[in-house]
């Protein structure tokens, strides 16, 4: 890559005209389009002004790699830590799910406890586990370029329609109302694994 298509990298990937440089550097538009077209050189003493302006080193600007090829390598980091936090948000929260049955349990047949007690240490498990879930779900969802129409909207529209038979179905069977309200949490745990299945899919075929 030639210094003249370095700098015009530089300039695009900073949205700036070549009118905005030329203002910037104190020299004239034609100036930095003789740069970018190879034409001229910058003067030495115009070195410095245009690393500050693009946020480089001289070192990056004279022997460095491509713009595209550094923004690769800055950008593979990120999206490896938001996968990270994305796994780890969704295990912690189906591992508090787990905690809270198994704390119902011992609460009933080992402990012994007041069901107000053990019910209500119960509530406190699931609503931290469905904090995390929805925190990773608008969140950390956001933090990645989301395509305009979700792929697997139909997917959604009959699992929704699915679980929505099952609650009304088992709450009218048991009249237990106070605790269906749990198959919801499977929904969302369902839907994001699916989701998580579907991309890892994606990522293979690619």
């Amino acid at each position: 890559m030639t210094l003249g298509e370095k700098l015009y990298e530089l300039r695009r990937k900073e949205h700036l005209s070549q009118e905005e440089v030329a203002e910037k550097l104190s020299v004239t538009r034609q100036t930095v389009s003789k740069w970018e077209t190879d034409e001229s050189k910058p003067d030495f003493d115009k070195i410095v002004p245009i690393c500050e302006l693009y946020g480089i080193s001289s070192e990056e600007l004279l022997k460095g790699e491509s713009i595209e090829k550094r923004e690769e390598v800055e950008e593979a980091p990120k999206e490896d830590t938001h996968k990270k936090l994305r796994a780890i948000a969704i295990t912690s929260s189906i591992f508090l799910y787990f905690i809270a049955v198994i704390w119902m349990i011992l609460a009933e047949e080992t402990l012994h406890l007041e069901d107000g007690l053990s019910v209500s240490i119960f509530m406190l498990i699931c609503g931290v586990a469905t904090c995390i879930l929805i925190f990773q779900g608008i969140v950390l969802s956001k933090a990645k370029e989301v395509p305009k129409e979700d792929p697997l909207r139909s997917v959604w529209s009959i699992l929704g329609g699915l679980f929505t038979i099952i609650y009304f179905a088992v709450s009218f069977l048991t009249m237990a109302w106070h605790i269906t309200w749990l198959i919801w949490i499977i929904y969302a745990v369902v839907q994001e694994m699916i989701r998580i299945i579907y991309e890892m899919r994606n990522q293979n075929d690619k």
